[in-house]
């Protein structure tokens, strides 16, 4: 299972959990990772690292990051 697609134009898009950018699929900055299930794609290496210490408390809302991006 793959995360919500966001259909804007271009190629496929997802957001990344922790801090919410719209991010292309098909070349991730931060590159993805799968967790029970569904594959999650980042906007850079920070964001997948953060995620990969503590996906559930991002994904409930416990924990979410605003970058300035």
């Amino acid at each position: 299972m793959r995360v919500p697609l966001l259909g804007r134009g271009g190629g496929p898009k997802a957001m990344d959990p922790v801090c919410h950018m719209e991010v292309d699929t098909e070349k991730p900055p931060g590159g993805s990772f799968a967790y029970e299930g569904t594959t999650y794609y980042f906007c850079g290496p920070g964001c997948n690292r953060s995620f990969q210490k503590d996906p559930q408390a991002y994904l409930s809302g416990e924990k979410s990051m605003h970058m300035g991006h």
